[in-house]
C-alpha cells in the first residue's frame, strides 16, 4: 500500500519539497515513481524522526512487538509471501538490468506467461521463483549456510546460461563502473569459506553481520554472472535464518546500494549497505505489525 506525496506530507507533518529532498537525498526507502508522481509506501517511517535512532535497537524492538501479537493463519500469510515473492524478483532483475516490468513479472510467476518476453528474461524471473522457494526449504531443515547452498542457489538462479549455473568462475573478472577488483578464480573458494568463519564468529548485530557479507560475497564476485541476485538471495537467507523478514530492495533505491558498495571498496564504511538493509527490515516489520493488528481486532 502506498500514499502519495501529498499525502505523506499531512501523515508525517512536513511540506512535500521535503519529502521530494528527502527522496532526492536517497532517505526514502521502498518508493515508486509513477510518471511524474512518486508514491510512499504507507508502512515507511518518517526519515526525520529516526534520525538519532539506533536503527538495530528498534528493529529489535518492533520484532518483539510482532512475536507478541497472534500469529497471522497460514492462507493468509502465504499470499503475503506469494506478493512478496512478485515484487522482489521484480525488482532484483531489474537491479541487474532486466527489462521486465512488474505486470510482466507477475504474469510469468503466477499464470506462466510470456509472451512478447525474450526467453532468457523468462528464465530469469522463474530462477529466482524457484532459488526462493528452495531456500525456504532448506530454512525448514534449519540449514547453516555454507558453499554448497551457495552455489545451489545460483544453480536456480542462472537458468538461463546452464553451463555456468551454479560453477566458480575460472577466469578474471572486473565489475564495471567499480574501483574494485575480484580476487582470482583460485582464490574464490578460500575466499568464501574465510567469509563464512569471520560471519559466524563475529559477535557484531546480525544486520550489521550480514551487510558486511554482503559486501565482501559481492566483492569476491565468486561466479562469472548473477553474483547480485545470488547475494540478495543470500541476504535473506540470513535474514529469516536468524528470525528476521525478507526483505525487497527496490530498483529504485539502487543508487544508494550501489554507492553502499564504493563507501565499502573506498572507505572501509559499512554503515551505508547496514542502513540500507536496516531500513528495509523496518520497512517489513510495519508491514507485519499492520497487518497482524488489522488481522486481530
Amino acid at each position: 500500500m502506498y500514499l502519495t506525496i501529498k499525502k505523506t506530507s499531512q501523515k508525517w507533518n512536513i511540506s512535500e519539497d521535503e519529502i521530494l529532498n528527502l527522496i532526492k537525498n536517497d532517505q526514502i526507502f521502498g518508493y515508486v515513481k509513477q510518471s511524474d508522481d512518486y508514491l510512499i509506501p504507507i508502512d515507511l517511517d518518517n526519515p526525520l524522526e529516526l534520525k538519532n535512532t539506533n536503527l538495530l535497537d528498534l528493529i529489535d524492538q518492533k520484532l518483539k512487538i510482532i512475536q507478541s501479537l497472534k500469529p497471522l493463519d497460514e492462507k493468509l500469510n502465504q499470499k503475503i509471501l506469494e506478493e512478496f515473492l512478485i515484487n522482489y524478483t521484480y525488482n532484483t532483475n531489474a537491479i541487474e538490468n532486466s527489462p521486465l516490468s512488474l505486470e510482466q513479472t507477475r504474469l510469468i510467476l503466477t499464470k506462466d506467461i510470456d509472451d512478447d518476453v525474450v526467453y532468457e528474461y523468462y528464465l530469469d524471473a522463474i530462477g529466482n521463483k524457484q532459488a526462493f522457494e528452495y531456500m525456504t526449504e532448506l530454512l525448514n531443515d534449519n540449514l547453516k549456510l555454507n558453499i554448497k547452498i551457495i552455489k545451489d542457489l545460483h544453480y536456480f538462479v542462472l537458468k538461463s546460461k546452464k553451463l555456468d549455473a551454479g560453477v566458480f568462475r575460472k577466469i578474471p573478472v572486473s565489475i564495471l563502473n567499480s574501483v574494485h577488483t575480484p580476487v582470482q578464480p583460485y582464490l574464490i573458494e578460500p575466499k568464501l569459506e574465510q567469509l563464512l568463519e569471520d560471519y559466524f564468529n563475529s559477535n557484531d548485530h546480525i544486520i550489521k553481520k550480514i551487510a558486511k557479507f554482503h559486501l565482501d560475497f559481492e566483492s569476491i564476485h565468486p561466479f562469472i554472472d548473477g553474483n547480485g541476485r545470488t547475494g540478495r538471495l543470500l541476504i535473506n537467507y540470513q535474514l529469516m535464518r536468524n528470525g528476521y523478514y525478507p526483505i525487497d530492495i527496490k530498483f529504485e533505491n539502487r543508487n544508494l546500494y550501489y554507492q553502499a558498495f564504493d563507501d565499502y571498496h573506498q572507505k572501509n564504511d559499512l554503515s551505508t549497505m547496514t542502513k540500507l538493509i536496516a531500513n528495509f527490515e523496518l520497512l517489513r516489520l510495519n508491514f507485519y505489525t499492520r497487518t497482524l493488528k488489522e488481522n486481530n481486532i
